[in-house]
């Protein structure tokens, strides 16, 4: 790699990154890979009596992401082809048969990935580094097209997402971050801005083709938005005690019928995590008690709470129209990218929606999952594009979740 393009490179650039050529996935996959060890490392030690049911174990989770070069790059014959290439063509053998039997999302279920014995951590850790390796090499030898590139760009948006899931059941099990001081980055504390208002207009939703577009980006067409008023800034944890403070968590008046059935079946008088509202915020965070600041986006809300508080406060979500037009906004203050924001309705493909080879963003497997737009303040920043999407059940309240409110 030459010097000159090193120093062109940026590898958190979102929107560049989609575009990347070897030499950039290159680096990014490495730091990539870097931030999957450390968050791995994170779980030394922490010992958990009953797992969380919604979540993979640490090692099986980081494993992915080298089970998921080696099945689509170093074993898929096909993988020049890029999105054309055919899911079910024949691949090369495993460098670990074991591994890539126990890594398969096929071969056992969640509560059996916990409840086997998992492989040694050096094992991963080498499966890890040899994987790697492998994809580094072939990268090296692609073709710079993007159908050349697709995997190792695909890849690299998968590992992203691995750690951030690292970073989730890290919260969830209280396993320290693998840091100096032991902590994850603070999640910032906002001042109010006034809620912006929108005339009727159209926006595009979706990617163009071009570079890498996830699945659930396809494809583009265009919508129809009446005017509106959004929040600038997801709901914060004073608004959100308001709620709290108000019964909220006891009056079915405010909650969807299949919300109130989850909230009574958990017992739930506030959001995962959090201790105490009234007075402060006390959250549970990395396996301790932390006073936060009331300015903090809410975090760690179920959609089922998200849809409550719009009902007492009178609001409702954005749809996914009105999120993504407002996100241009950031001269007039919409601020994006602390929480994974729930928008409203059920979660649904873009016209023209096809899976790609490997099925990373298939559509929701049931019915009644909900859309998130935006990312954490965890989330790496190549992958905090405009146009990201998730779908996850309407009860997730593990992952970085939060929302912000229109006018009705």
């Amino acid at each position: 790699m030459s010097s000159s393009s090193f120093v062109a490179v940026n590898i958190h650039d979102p929107v560049a990154m989609r575009q990347a050529d070897a030499d950039a996935l290159s680096l990014a996959l490495m730091d990539a890979r870097n931030r999957t060890l450390q968050r791995l490392a994170a779980f030394e030690g922490v010992s958990w009596t009953t797992p969380p049911t919604e979540l993979d174990p640490p090692a099986w989770i980081a494993g992915q992401a080298a089970r998921f070069q080696e099945f689509w790059i170093t074993r898929f014959v096909q993988r020049g082809r890029g999105e054309q290439a055919d899911a079910k063509a024949v691949r090369l053998a495993s460098i670990d048969p074991v591994l890539d039997w126990w890594l398969d999302p096929q071969a056992a279920s969640r509560a059996q990935r916990w409840q086997g014995s998992a492989p040694a951590a050096e094992a991963i850790r080498d499966y890890l580094a040899a994987t790697l390796d492998d994809t580094l090499d072939l990268l090296e030898k692609s073709d710079a097209s993007d159908a050349g590139l697709y995997f190792f760009r695909l890849a690299l948006l998968h590992e992203d997402r691995l750690g951030e899931s690292l970073a989730v059941l890290a919260q969830t099990l209280g396993a320290p971050a693998a840091t100096p001081d032991q902590r994850w980055p603070e999640l910032p504390a906002r001042g109010r801005r006034d809620a912006l208002w929108f005339p009727a207009q159209r926006v595009t939703l979706g990617s163009p083709p071009g570079g890498l577009v996830p699945d659930n980006e396809r494809n583009t067409h265009e919508v129809a938005l009446p005017e509106f008023e959004i929040d600038a800034q997801p709901v914060c944890w004073a608004q959100y005690a308001e709620f709290v403070d108000d019964g909220g968590y006891d009056n079915p008046a405010w909650w969807s019928e299949v919300g109130w059935r989850w909230q009574q079946a958990l017992g739930r008088r506030a959001p995962r995590h959090v201790e105490q509202l009234a007075g402060g915020v006390l959250l549970r965070r990395q396996g301790r008690l932390q006073r936060v600041p009331g300015g903090q986006a809410a975090v760690h809300l179920s959609s089922y709470e998200a849809d409550a508080w719009c009902r007492w406060a009178g609001r409702r979500l954005p749809s996914e129209g009105e999120w993504t037009l407002a996100c241009g906004a950031a001269a007039r203050g919409f601020v994006w990218g602390d929480v994974h924001e729930w928008v409203a309705g059920v979660a649904r493909g873009y016209p023209g929606h096809r899976n790609g080879p490997a099925r990373l963003d298939v559509l929701p497997p049931e019915p009644g999952w909900r859309t998130l737009r935006g990312g954490s303040w965890l989330t790496v920043p190549r992958q905090k594009h405009p146009a990201a999407r998730r779908f996850l059940p309407p009860e997730h309240d593990a992952a970085f979740c939060g929302f912000r409110s229109c006018a009705l």
